[in-house]
């Protein structure tokens, strides 16, 4: 995999600038992404995988799928388990992070690279993801809280807005 990105001769004693993100040139290896690290989120994605979803989908009543993002710094795929919603053929989900002060990373990853894979069940899909507008925010959220709404109590403990996010099918 061809990665480039943008960086700077610094000078002499000058302190270097932070990574910026990674243009990937190559193909993306969609087949072999990165897992959470070891703990639940990992086992749950590796039952769902091995599975197809039968073991998986459905979590805590809820159901899931898997999110692959590419790196917007590594360039490579990664993997992460979400609760969603659909609308026809499109997904929504929330980067809650579990409620935490900043965004997910997968949230800042489709930012930079839009382009991902959901695996709903034994499908694998390739779609875009984006932040809904406002509008869009105002009609899916109830939809999404509804299903799971502890999305509500993450963002009442929180200063930022919670984006909801739609992935739509490529």
């Amino acid at each position: 995999m061809h990665r480039t990105a943008t960086t700077a001769t610094a000078a002499p004693g000058a302190v270097a600038a932070a990574p910026t993100a990674v243009s990937t040139v190559g193909a993306v290896d969609w087949d072999h992404p990165l897992d959470p690290r070891p703990g639940p989120q990992r086992d749950h994605v590796t039952s769902y995988v091995e599975t197809g979803g039968v073991d998986g989908h459905i979590w805590h009543g809820v159901p899931t799928l898997l999110l692959t993002t590419v790196g917007r710094i590594s360039g490579r795929a990664v993997r992460t388990p979400l609760i969603y919603a659909r609308d026809e053929d499109r997904y929504l989900t929330a980067a809650s992070g579990y409620g935490a002060a900043a965004h997910p990373q997968w949230y800042r990853n489709l930012l930079a690279w839009p382009e991902a894979r959901l695996q709903v069940g034994d499908r694998v899909l390739r779609a875009t993801g984006r932040p809904a507008t406002a509008e869009e925010r105002d009609t899916y959220w109830p939809a999404l809280t509804g299903r799971w709404p502890v999305f509500e109590d993450d963002q009442a403990r929180v200063a930022r807005e919670i984006p909801l996010v739609l992935f739509d099918l490529l």
